[in-house]
């Protein structure tokens, strides 16, 4: 069985979404995020606000889930040996966070194919699901770029925009219904 290596922020956590809301929230500015399409992910607020919402306790606890995730997880688990990997080091309080929403949003996941790191250049899988470069480019398998702003310039991946394609691209069977 072929294994597969799928990110969290930003291809199972809506977390750019979530950084608009944050900022508007705390800021009362509402941000058109077509103007911030290929912008690196840290700059696209000012005053240094990505980090602060990712020091920000709750931050990772309460993003959303990106649209039909959920469904297709699951579908791909019948066919592949999936890990969730995420290099969650860098920001300590998402440790605890990131688990407890995977355990509510993904209860089907078990805990022996959740992965936190700080770097992915450790993971061993067939195929990667990520929407950053830094994290395919050392990778050997198949390498999904999975579309966010930051990334919308690449070109050097196959990439999917959403989990739909990611269903398409590793053959499996979704029920409409669920996608």
């Amino acid at each position: 069985m072929a294994r597969i290596a799928i990110d969290m922020d930003n291809v199972m956590a809506d977390i750019y979404s979530h950084y608009l809301s944050y900022y508007e929230a705390s800021n009362g500015i509402k941000l058109d995020p077509q103007v911030l399409q290929g912008v690196p992910e840290g700059e696209i607020l000012p005053d240094g606000a990505v980090r602060r919402f990712l020091l920000t306790p709750g931050f990772f606890r309460t993003a959303p889930v990106m649209p039909g995730s959920q469904e297709v997880i699951k579908a791909l688990m019948e066919k592949y040996e999936v890990f969730i990997v995420s290099a969650a080091m860098e920001f300590p309080q998402s440790l605890r966070e990131k688990l407890e929403w995977l355990h509510e949003h993904f209860p089907f996941i078990s805990w022996h194919n959740i992965v936190l790191c700080g770097s992915k250049t450790i993971v061993n899988a067939d195929i990667m699901i990520d929407d950053y470069d830094k994290n395919l480019r050392h990778f050997t398998g198949r390498q999904l770029l999975f579309t966010s702003p930051h990334n919308i310039h690449l070109t050097d991946y196959e990439r999917v925009h959403n989990w739909e394609e990611v269903a398409a691209a590793l053959e499996v069977e979704v029920p409409a219904a669920r996608v």
